[in-house]
């Protein structure tokens, strides 16, 4: 994006990023026409690329503004010939910044789309994996595109000062070591084991049952027949915790006492703890005969009581809430939720008890394990691992499956906790506290949308208090901050030039 638009109009620089990020989400983005109210897909998917492009459009522009050559007819070109070596890294910084700092505000605005950031396309990349533990998964997005400016840095030296056979050395060498610095201590730090374990046994129940099946209440009872011949199957293996996804209840499991009977009964019968997820109602306080309701998860005693519950915190535009209904009350005509949930109003902590040691874990649900805050607070304290529950449904049998599982990877580094996915038709698995996924698919990791159970064995150690744990998102508020400060010079800077060039005697006709 920016050799293309080297030396061109702010106007077509910033159109030039908006096209070439509209390809990109429109592209990583199809998924969404799998969602089966083709109007609804259609508008989201062409809304969602259109919105997310806009990023890519104001980075591209921003980053020449913030040039050295900014007034400069050819870019590329007077960036090598006029600028020092100490300002063109700098340039190259502040674009690494502004693109932290676009991303972070995407992951924040609108109540946030923190999909695919540019650094989980490095997500098997497990040495570069690590400064997410430091600095968050934009730390890995800084570094990706500090390093691919320089090239383009790079190779106009090399154009423009052929004679100069290692003048481009200098021009990658500063990310060049960063970059080499980051990897030796990734390497180190993923290879890093911890002796002293005991294993948390999970059954991992993936019924992959159809989107459109939860809108018939007889095909949904005959789904949720499967769920529990599978979970029978499951817990021959003893396991300490059998879990469903998201939703998998038919019902209002509180509230609907043939479904909690059969569901207390099975945890009893097996004596095993159950972790599932379930819809949710409680009246309110302001008009008993009206009720809030909620994407939860719960947890089941093995002597069937229902030990706790947490409530999803972030909810998914159109998916499970419509806003601005007050105002414009035509938006519920685009999507099937309803009057839609209400969020939740904190973290959860979970405790089961087995054989070796008490265990506490936190759940997450759906796209949870998106936001790196708050999977920052529901892992903080004496919890041991995180579980998610995730219907992706939805989306047929589609890229989202992978996609979803690369983010939540780095929820895992960052946290410094082990991350388990219960998926109802995607990647049901778990990730160690350095980003290796195990447990990925049915009979291959190819094959990831069976329906099926599996029974994982997951380590539980000290827990890690990481950087990025104790402080958050430090990184991206500096890169933010830094970002604003050098908009602010540079339109200082600019506006003074312009002024002294149209009082100069040379300026006159």
């Amino acid at each position: 994006m920016l050799f293309a638009t080297a030396g061109a109009t702010p106007r077509v620089r910033f159109s030039t990023g908006f096209v070439a990020g509209l390809t990109h989400f429109l592209s990583s983005l199809y998924w969404l026409l799998h969602i089966p109210f083709p109007q609804t897909a259609w508008l989201g998917w062409l809304a969602l690329g259109t919105y997310c492009a806009l990023y890519f459009a104001v980075w591209t522009w921003l980053c020449w503004k913030l040039s050295p050559s900014a007034n400069l007819v050819s870019d590329a070109e007077a960036m090598i010939d006029v600028s020092a070596w100490w300002r063109r890294q700098l340039w190259l910084i502040q674009c690494a910044a502004a693109w932290v700092a676009l991303e972070f505000l995407r992951g924040w605005l609108l109540t946030g789309f923190p999909w695919n950031y540019l650094g989980v396309s490095h997500f098997q990349t497990l040495p570069l994996v690590q400064i997410s533990s430091v600095a968050g998964v934009l730390a890995l997005s800084f570094l990706l595109v500090w390093f691919s400016a320089a090239l383009l840095s790079t190779t106009v030296s090399i154009i423009h000062q052929p004679m100069k056979r290692w003048a481009w050395l200098r021009e990658l060498s500063l990310s060049l070591t960063i970059l080499m610095v980051v990897v030796g201590w990734g390497f180190v730090r993923s290879s890093r084991t911890e002796s002293d374990v005991h294993h948390l046994r999970l059954a991992l129940v993936q019924p992959s049952v159809p989107q459109k099946i939860k809108f018939n209440p007889e095909e949904n009872a005959k789904a949720f027949r499967t769920v529990l011949e599978l979970s029978e199957l499951a817990l021959a293996a003893k396991p300490d915790l059998l879990v469903w996804p998201e939703a998998v209840v038919p019902g209002l499991l509180r509230h609907d006492v043939e479904l909690r009977m059969v569901v207390t009964e099975l945890a009893q019968t097996n004596k095993v703890w159950m972790l599932l997820g379930a819809d949710d109602a409680e009246p309110r306080q302001d008009d008993p005969a009206k009720a809030d309701y909620f994407n939860s998860a719960f947890l089941v005693a093995p002597d069937g009581r229902l030990a706790a519950k947490y409530d999803k915190r972030h909810l998914v535009m159109f998916g499970e809430y419509v806003p601005l209904t007050k105002w414009l009350p035509f938006l519920k005509w685009f999507t099937p939720v309803g009057s839609g949930f209400t969020p939740g109003t904190g973290p959860a902590r979970f405790v089961i008890s087995h054989p070796e040691r008490s265990t506490t874990f936190s759940p997450l649900i759906c796209f949870e394990d998106l936001l790196p805050q708050l999977a920052r607070e529901s892992a903080a304290g004496d919890v041991d691992v995180l579980i998610n529950l995730t219907n992706g449904g939805w989306f047929g049998e589609s890229a989202q499956q992978w996609q979803h599982a690369a983010n939540a990877v780095f929820r895992a580094v960052e946290t410094g906790r082990p991350l388990v996915r219960c998926t109802n038709n995607g990647l049901t698995c778990w990730v160690d506290s350095r980003g290796r996924v195990h447990d990925a698919g049915f009979d291959g990791v190819s094959d990831i949308h069976s329906a099926g159970f599996k029974i994982v064995n997951v380590p539980i150690g000290v827990r890690e208090q990481t950087f990025y744990l104790k402080y958050g998102d430090w990184f991206a508020w500096l890169c933010s901050a830094a970002t604003l400060v050098a908009f602010s010079l540079s339109t200082i800077l600019h506006r003074d030039s312009a002024r002294k060039g149209w009082a100069s005697p040379s300026a006159t006709p």
